[in-house]
């Protein structure tokens, strides 16, 4: 039976990822060694080029497609948006770190566009066989990356360490889908919420919890982030700034399709659990970040306690729109993108990721120093920063559907959490520093610096452009 030419034309983003994909595996092999960074380049031009069949499909009426097994919505494309963007960044800053470190560096340019059409893949799953097959293929790619440098033994504790975290998340979410298909003997997520109303509770609760342990898991929710400030120190910097945005993103379109979906009937108030997931989750990486004096450390438990954060808009979604959450996921990756490569920049220069080390960087490179005070207040939620908007309208959606102890928990998180923050911020401005040399930044770093700075700084200080792209994008289709 041949598949109409609309089920192609709704799926022209992975097409085009796929052949590009394909495309550089060939380049890479006639660029020689010491010039890979014409892949980089490559990649980040045909990434560009992929937004465009990606904005093609805005404004297309919401359908399966695939015999119902993929989905075509506002939902799936924000977030294909967001990955393939972010990953056009990464490859920007990936490109000082890798050059000299290691012979296999167009690899890993490659690696990053076939993990942004996993992530595109994961966005619009609408199937739990098409789910398993696209979260596992990111995995896959995500191992290879951390573990990148095989000289560098954090670098490998990393990648074995994520490996073997994920197989087992992986292996308990799988039986949790096993037992929704036992349960309804379906595989499409809309199918099973039809089925799924007369099920008995004890078993949906189990395979609900089984199933947000794998995808807690991804989006390094407690208790199953033990593995995040371990990986992020230890994988190259860009692989750490991926795997905290574009990653994370793609984990929370599943998990919000999978709970708004599936489960949407089922006989057991997910609402409440996440909530106090949301809860622990960001008090839990806060008060774990405090000690922190490693800057990867620091932002990886950064990065737990703002999965909490986008926790709360999970349990705050109701109805089709889920305007807080995608504005949220927005801002942070814009701000948690350009605070990692500012690490990528001191890493790389200083030779360390010592927080202390940041000493007297006002001095030092003073662009480079506002452009972090900048990323670390937003990460807090001050105004006028992208971060306070996104805090905004995540809290007011919260409030808004009943969970008014939910966001006094986040106001009193973000009090906590700019303690931490605003330590960087001191030890840049107020400490001398170690050595009056100037902290150089490669030209492809510093466009992807100032991609994310204006971003973040466009959507706090104007940020109803962005409201208005986030509205139409958090169309969740829903039978």
């Amino acid at each position: 039976m041949p598949l109409p030419i609309e089920d192609l034309w709704a799926v022209s983003p992975e097409i085009w990822l796929a052949g590009l994909g394909l495309l550089l595996l060939v380049l890479d092999l006639f660029v020689p060694s010491g010039r890979k960074a014409i892949v980089g380049w490559a990649a980040a031009a045909g990434l560009t080029l992929g937004l465009v069949p990606i904005l093609g499909l805005v404004g297309v009426t919401p359908r399966t497609v695939f015999f119902g097994t993929y989905v075509v919505d506002g939902f799936a494309i924000f977030f294909k948006i967001v990955a393939v963007a972010s990953t056009v960044l990464v490859i920007l800053s990936a490109m000082d770190v890798l050059r000299g470190q290691t012979q296999f560096e167009g690899e890993m340019y490659i690696l990053l566009t076939f993990t942004a059409l996993g992530l595109s893949l994961m966005a619009g799953s609408a199937d739990l066989i098409m789910v398993v097959l696209s979260i596992e293929f990111v995995s896959l790619c995500s191992y290879v990356m951390a573990g990148y440098f095989k000289a560098d033994r954090r670098g490998n504790e990393a990648g074995l360490k994520y490996f073997l975290f994920g197989a087992g998340a992986s292996a308990v979410m799988i039986y949790g889908f096993s037992i929704l298909y036992g349960l309804t003997g379906q595989t499409s997520l809309y199918a099973i919420a039809s089925a799924l109303s007369g099920a008995p509770r004890p078993a949906v609760v189990v395979a609900l919890v089984m199933a947000l342990a794998g995808i807690g898991f991804k989006v390094s929710m407690v208790p199953f982030h033990q593995w995040t400030p371990d990986v992020y120190e230890g994988a190259p910097t860009p692989v750490a700034a991926f795997l905290s945005v574009a990653s994370k993103a793609a984990g929370f379109a599943v998990l919000l399709r999978l709970l708004a979906v599936a489960f949407a009937s089922a006989p057991v108030d997910w609402i409440t659990l996440i909530a106090g997931l949301s809860a622990v989750t960001m008090t839990v990486g806060n008060l774990l970040a405090l000690p922190q004096r490693n800057i990867k450390r620091m932002l990886a438990y950064s990065s737990i306690s703002h999965a909490g954060f986008l926790l709360m808009g999970v349990a705050a979604y109701a109805g089709e729109f889920a305007q807080g959450l995608l504005y949220y996921i927005l801002a942070y990756a814009f701000t948690n993108l350009g605070a990692f490569f500012v690490a990528v920049t001191v890493g790389q220069r200083l030779g360390t990721d010592d927080i202390p080390a940041y000493a007297g960087l006002g001095e030092r490179a003073p662009a480079l120093a506002w452009l972090m005070a900048l990323f670390m207040l937003s990460l807090t939620g001050i105004p006028p920063t992208a971060g306070f908007v996104g805090k905004f309208y995540i809290f007011g959606a919260a409030v808004q559907n009943g969970l008014i102890w939910l966001a006094a928990i986040g106001v009193v998180n973000s009090v906590i959490a700019l303690y931490y923050y605003v330590g960087v911020i001191r030890a840049m401005f107020l400490m001398p520093p170690a050595s009056a040399g100037p902290v150089g930044q490669p030209a492809a770093l510093q466009l992807a610096l100032g991609i994310t700075g204006l971003g973040t700084l466009a959507a706090g200080l104007f940020p109803q452009p962005f409201v208005t792209l986030v509205s139409a994008a958090s169309l969740l289709l829903r039978f």
